[in-house]
């Protein structure tokens, strides 16, 4: 039996949550594959009804369950709470509680998708595979911080330790994939990113068979676009890798597309897709769950260990695609739209064809 806290949070959070539990339900098999779903409060969700973003009680499941799988929070109707209180709290309260340090963010290009994309089909080629792994619970957003007067800041700091750990798991998937590192920071400035530059050359001794390479966050960010073929895994600090995985899944057609896995030290993983709770379209049918979906796919793979499970979930998401149903946000001409319901049900049909 397979564990599993549910924070559908704001907006369309709980539209997309609907088709994952959906998705999950479908590969259950008596006595193999099981999961238990407990629903939890987090977010603007929770600040309605407790006054606080991440209520400890919401902590508590989330640290005794298996893995956590999250919709999205956040919304207009909060963004006038102080700081502390803003809905965004519970993510960073969450990581830092569950330990996941390292934040997975995949982004790419279906065949099916190349004309959602922005760039030029040469440039696209065969298509686009970006992985951003993204230190997740140091930096700037856990950094001192505070007002003076009429002055505000935040602190970036790093220690070796931080930088070493997130650099192994950079080097680490770089073997599992076409082992290349690209380490992103602004060492010609700032003097933790000189330290994380140390931190990374050094790690990459241990690491011969891997290629590594340097770039400043302002050039990397100019080359995704120009070249997104020259990276393969790319690992960066919190801030940088928060900006640069948007750019990456906008280089891919939607932020619908992309879900992420964050892990740590142990099997249990946050498990969300990257988009935002876009509460302009909540509860319309409209929000596109795939993202949502193949962030369950990586869960199977990552916390369960259920690898063929989570390729099948990708191949019938494929298949979805390449049979031309499209959510709003990745139509275009010829296709056929649908709504979030009944993309959760051709993925659920798909897999039961697999």
């Amino acid at each position: 039996m397979f564990r599993i806290a549910l924070i559908p949070g704001d907006g369309i959070g709980p539209d997309i949550i609907k088709q994952a539990v959906k998705v999950m339900k479908s590969l259950e098999k008596p006595g193999e594959i099981e999961f238990e779903f407990t629903e939890v409060l987090a977010g603007g969700a929770a600040i309605d009804k407790t006054g606080h973003p991440l209520p400890q009680e919401s902590l508590d499941i989330c640290l005794q369950s298996d893995a956590v799988l999250l919709g999205a929070v956040g919304g207009p109707k909060w963004d006038t709470l102080p700081g502390d209180l803003r809905p965004e709290q519970a993510l960073l309260g969450l990581r830092k509680a569950l330990g996941v340090f390292a934040n997975l963010r995949p982004a790419v290009l279906f065949p099916q998708l190349k004309n959602a994309s922005p760039l030029k089909e040469d440039i696209i080629g065969d298509g686009i595979d970006v992985l951003v792994v993204r230190e997740l619970i140091g930096g700037i957003y856990f950094g001192k911080r505070g007002r003076e007067g009429d002055t505000a800041y935040d602190t970036e700091s790093y220690s070796v330790p931080e930088v070493e750990r997130i650099a192994r798991v950079a080097f680490d998937t770089a073997r599992k994939r076409r082992h290349k590192v690209t380490s992103v920071d602004k060492a010609n400035i700032l003097e933790s990113s000189r330290l994380w530059r140390e931190t990374v050359t050094r790690i990459a001794k241990d690491y011969p068979d891997i290629e590594l390479n340097h770039l400043y966050v302002d050039n990397c960010a100019m080359q995704l676009i120009r070249d997104p073929h020259q990276f393969d895994v790319i690992v960066t600090s919190n801030m940088f890798g928060d900006i640069l995985s948007d750019e990456a899944s906008m280089l891919v057609g939607s932020l619908g597309m992309l879900p992420s896995a964050s892990l740590g030290n142990t099997k249990r993983g946050f498990y969300e897709p990257i988009h935002g709770s876009a509460p302009d379209i909540a509860g319309q049918d409209k929000a596109n769950p795939l993202a949502t979906i193949l962030s369950v796919a990586m869960m199977l793979r990552y916390s369960f260990d259920l690898t063929r499970e989570a390729d099948d979930i990708e191949q019938a998401v494929a298949k979805v695609l390449e049979d031309g149903y499209r959510t709003a946000d990745i139509m275009e001409p010829g296709m056929k739209l649908v709504g979030t319901e009944r993309m959760g049900d051709l993925v659920v049909e798909y897999l039961k064809c697999s």
